[in-house]
């Protein structure tokens, strides 16, 4: 069967080889824009800035403008773009893998977030990292983060006008945690309220989470608790499996600002009791991603999440899957689907076919039936438009006579009443003149005329003389049952 699954990727539209990487903490938006060029990225711009509101309580439109104010202001125009989540979005749990196959895990995660995460599985955006113990043993660090978060973030980013490719945690891009080893790394990322924590060893994360109250807020300033920072660390390292605790060697406080200079210096000391080394990691590796980054740039989550997409590497991810519509289409009449599909047209298209050949034969059919009539139906149409030409001119009603008997019938039969003319004038008009022998006998003619139901409207014009009496009146013609 044929495979439709390249020509979906042939029409899907997809990032160029420019990304706008963005990360939130708190009301602190981190920005980079890089471009990948020959086996390098390109750091093109970056950028900070303080929002005002937040996207995930705020109204999406205007939480969206603001955004596309301060990209406007730092004058970008990259829609494609990569987002780090914070940390303190985020649940996690870390449970021990069975001996189980491998294509039976995705199903085991999927019971064990069930029952571990106060969530259902379809108010969840799931990922996980798994990772091996120096013992044998096989663990997965689950992660999930409410999709009501995810999908109002993304709306509010389309408000900005902009399309994300990929939703991940800034902390596990920053600290690659499928290139530790045996050796375990607690790595601390600094940010505007928290303290995001990382914990990985044996090819995956074996940690992560958030320490509240890493500032305490004195007038204008944040000082840095260290103390409780510092207890943290200790109550988190003895709640880890005993093999993953005694693998952890090494402490990395990233960032280059003067916070994570701070807990890098305060931590050294204390870090010593637990067996850690502390390393203050301000930059990032030249090729720490597999392609070329410029020396000298400083750590950022948001440039660690877009290069990592740049470089084709997959990491945590949280935003939701787009199927259009052509991988809609392959998906579902792939392999022996198609074939049916195939079918099923071919039988709809064959019964259209015979459709309109039934309704061609009998338009044929009555077309040659037309043609045996048309003469006679020619002359029939002359025949009615000559009559309907002199028809006004002929009047079948005879209204003339029936005038006249009415009067006749009205007027004695002695003589004593006698018309000499009787006009007919339009529409309905009758004029009479005659004589009568008096004018009693005159009365008595009209009232029977008045009681004639076609005739009304009878008037009188004038009299002359009185023996014989000559008479002229008139009448209306066109009451009920007159022609």
């Amino acid at each position: 069967m044929m495979d439709l699954k390249p020509l979906g990727k042939l029409f899907q539209r997809q990032p160029g080889n420019s990304l706008l990487g963005l990360s939130f903490d708190g009301s602190r938006l981190d920005g980079v824009l890089a471009r990948r060029t020959n086996g390098s990225v390109e750091i093109k711009k970056r950028f900070f800035a303080s929002l005002s509101l937040d996207p995930l309580t705020a109204e999406v439109e205007l939480a969206g403008r603001e955004i596309r104010n301060q990209l406007d202001a730092e004058q970008i125009r990259e829609r494609w773009c990569t987002v780090g989540l914070p940390l303190n979005r985020a649940l996690t749990l870390t449970v021990k893998l069975p001996e189980i196959p491998d294509e039976d895990v995705a199903d085991f995660l999927q019971i064990e977030a069930e029952r571990g995460f106060p969530y259902s599985p379809e108010e969840l955006m799931l990922a996980h990292s798994r990772f091996r113990t120096a013992s044998g043993g096989q663990f997965a660090t689950l992660v999930g983060i409410p999709r009501e978060h995810v999908a109002r973030l993304e709306a509010v980013l389309e408000a900005a006008q902009h399309r994300p490719v990929t939703f991940s945690l800034g902390l596990t891009a920053l600290q690659r945690a499928d290139m530790e080893s045996a050796e375990g790394v607690i790595a601390l990322l600094p940010g505007e309220v928290t303290v995001a924590m990382q914990i990985s060893c044996g090819g995956g994360v074996a940690m992560l989470r958030t320490l509240d109250g890493a500032f305490e807020q004195t007038g204008a300033e944040r000082e840095l608790q260290v103390e409780h920072i510092a207890r943290e660390i200790r109550i988190t390292l003895g709640q880890l499996q005993p093999e993953v605790r005694e693998s952890v060697r090494r402490l990395r406080v990233l960032g280059r600002n003067e916070t994570a200079q701070e807990l890098a210096e305060e931590l050294q000391a204390r870090a010593t009791s637990l067996g850690l080394r502390v390393e203050h990691v301000r930059d990032h590796g030249a090729e720490e991603y597999g392609i070329k980054i410029p020396s000298a740039t400083p750590v950022s989550a948001a440039l660690s999440v877009a290069v990592r997409r740049l470089a084709g590497q997959e990491g945590m991810e949280f935003l939701p899957p787009k199927i259009s519509p052509w991988k809609q289409f392959a998906e579902r009449y792939s392999s022996g689907k198609l074939a049916y599909a195939g079918a099923g047209a071919g039988a709809v298209a064959l019964i259209v076919a015979l459709a309109f050949l039934v309704q061609q034969i009998s338009l044929w059919h009555w077309r040659a039936k037309w043609s045996g009539m048309e003469p006679q139906v020619a002359e029939l149409t002359k025949i009615r438009d000559e009559i309907r030409r002199y028809r006004p001119w002929y009047d079948e009603s005879v209204r003339t006579l029936a005038i006249l008997r009415r009067v006749t019938e009205a007027f004695p039969e002695d003589g004593a009443v006698s018309a000499k003319t009787v006009e007919l004038r339009e529409p309905a008009t009758v004029t009479c003149t005659g004589t009568a022998r008096n004018r009693d006998v005159l009365f008595k003619a009209l009232d029977r005329l008045r009681d004639t139901k076609e005739i009304s409207d009878i008037h009188v014009e004038n009299t002359r003389g009185s023996t014989p009496l000559e008479f002229t009146f008139n009448f209306h013609w066109g009451g009920p049952g007159a022609p």
